[in-house]
């Protein structure tokens, strides 16, 4: 039995207590549309147990949410002839996490869709990147 909040939306779709538009299920995740899209087919990907984010998400879990994620992308490239797809995942309200179950967005991309970056990449300064990366070693 999958571990659940009883605030969380995403649970009580994996309890079928509300309606989605599952697309793919196992034993561990559930996939389905999201109802405010990004491009035509943006779908999710959750794990079944309630996990508040990417830091808290068991390695089991993520695995297969990745897994699953991989899947449902490869059908979207297939089926509805994306020219691309992103990986989505906000860990935290300053990442722009909305619902705190753990999810992975799978957007599939067109070359006409309105979907831009959020940032501008640019040069970064070469002493703070290796100041970060020492920061991560280890």
């Amino acid at each position: 039995m999958p571990t659940t909040s009883d605030d969380c939306i995403f649970c009580k779709i994996v309890a079928g207590e509300l309606p989605a538009r599952i697309v793919r299920q196992d034993e561990r995740t559930i996939a389905f549309m999201d109802i405010a899209p990004a491009t035509y087919g943006h779908t999710l990907v959750i794990p079944r147990n309630h996990t508040r984010d990417l830091l808290e998400i068991e390695p089991e879990d993520l695995q297969a949410v990745a897994v699953a994620a991989q899947q449902v992308a490869a059908r979207a490239s297939e089926r509805f002839g994306a020219a691309g797809i992103n990986l989505i995942n906000s860990c935290g309200s300053a990442a722009w996490q909305t619902v705190f179950h753990f999810h992975m967005h799978v957007i599939p991309r067109y070359n006409d869709d309105p979907l831009r970056l959020p940032w501008v990449p640019a040069q970064g300064d070469p002493d703070e990147i290796a100041t970060a990366a020492a920061q991560l070693i280890g």
